[in-house]
Formats: C-alpha cells, sequence, structure tokens
C-alpha cells in the first residue's frame, strides 16, 4: 500500500489567534518607536508591551528591523494584504481619472490618507537608516517605489498633453515628488500645525500649479 502524503491541517481559529497576535506586536511596537525611537525601542519592550512572550516576537518577525518593516508595509497598506500599492483601486482610479486637475486631486486625497497612517513611522524609519543597514535598506526601497508610483501618473498626465510647456516626465515626477513628499507632512503638519485640510488644499494647488499647462481656480 502506497504511502499517504500528509497534509498539513491548518485551523482556521488558529489562524485568526496568529493574525491577531501580530498585530497586538505591531501595535506595540508602533507606540514605542514612535515614543522612544528605533534605537532605545528593544525586542524585550516590543514583547512586555504587547503581552506576549519573547520568542513570539522572534518567531513572528526574526528581528528588530523586521518588525520595523512589517509595520511600514501594514501602514503604507492599510491592511495585511500582500497587494502593493500600484495594484490598489484607489491608485488605479487615480491612473484612469480622464481628467489632469482631478487626477492630481485624486492623488493628493489619497496620498493624505496614506500619510496620516504612516507620517510618525516614516521619520522613525529616516532616523534609523543612518545607524542600521537594514533600515537604510528600507529607507532607499520606499524612496524608490514612491518615486515609481509617481512616475506613472505623471506619465498619464504626459500621454493627456497636460504638463506645462517644456517639462518632461522626469523633472515634473521629481517636482511632484518633492511636493508630496511625507517631510512636507511633517514639516507642515506636524511642525507647523497645519491641519490636514489645509495640507491637502496646498498640495493640490502647489502640484496643479506646478505641472499643468492650464491655469485653474485655487482650491477653499
Amino acid at each position: 500500500m502506497a504511502d499517504r502524503v500528509k497534509r498539513r491541517y491548518e485551523s482556521p481559529r488558529r489562524r485568526q489567534q496568529a493574525e491577531a497576535t501580530r498585530r497586538e506586536i505591531l501595535d506595540a511596537a508602533r507606540l514605542l518607536f514612535e515614543r522612544d525611537g528605533y534605537a532605545a525601542t528593544t525586542m524585550v519592550a516590543i514583547a512586555g508591551e504587547a503581552g506576549v512572550s519573547l520568542k513570539t516576537v522572534y518567531v513572528a518577525f526574526d528581528t528588530k528591523s523586521g518588525v520595523l518593516r512589517a509595520l511600514w508595509n501594514f501602514l503604507l497598506r492599510g491592511d495585511e494584504s500582500d497587494a502593493s500599492i500600484p495594484e490598489r483601486d484607489w491608485y488605479r482610479a487615480v491612473l484612469e481619472e480622464q481628467r489632469a486637475e482631478s487626477q492630481l486631486r485624486l492623488l493628493v486625497r489619497n496620498s493624505r490618507i496614506v500619510k496620516q497612517r504612516v507620517g510618525a513611522i516614516f521619520e522613525v524609519i529616516h532616523a534609523a537608516a543612518t545607524v542600521e543597514a537594514d533600515i537604510e535598506a528600507l529607507w532607499d526601497r520606499i524612496q524608490t517605489e514612491f518615486h515609481g508610483v509617481l512616475h506613472a501618473v505623471v506619465e498619464s498626465l504626459d500621454a493627456k498633453r497636460a504638463l506645462k510647456p517644456g517639462l518632461d516626465v522626469d523633472r515634473a515626477t521629481d517636482i511632484l515628488w518633492t511636493i508630496s513628499h511625507p517631510t512636507l507632512w511633517q514639516l507642515l503638519v506636524r511642525e507647523r500645525g497645519w491641519t490636514p485640510d489645509e495640507y491637502e488644499a496646498w498640495c493640490v494647488d502647489t502640484s496643479c500649479a506646478q505641472l499643468l499647462s492650464r491655469p485653474r481656480r485655487r482650491s477653499r
């Protein structure tokens, strides 16, 4: 009689418990990273804040940089899905929008929503990138992916002949990348006390003024 192939059985309840534990660890890490900084936060502290064993944290994330990387991915996407930003419905809606001004407005609105989730952790990663190679690699990846996401939007604007005369796609992408960079969110909202609505209106006005060939009415 042929040997039977044993199939691994995963209990839905056990999987849900594992996902809940993972989320508790990420929530604890977010609190500690934002409050104390990356360097001062230990895996022991994360385990204690989450109410789990140290072994559980290591099994789930392997390293402290792994915790920060997983936290960034979760906050950036807003859920546990593996779908990247280019695969998200909201991003596809931006690319499919036919009116240039509406396209930038929709991009800024969704970008603001993301920044409200990731803003503080973005600064944690920025600071930690100077002291740990794994985080430096994460920082570089974030910059590259962010630029690439915006490059596709600018290519769409260029296909509509909406860019200012003489403004090529690469330069326009650099301009949009600078205007919408999370560092400016930190400066204006967290440091200078702008409301998210004020930031969004400024970002729309500035993006349209810098990139588009036709004048537009200022946001209110």
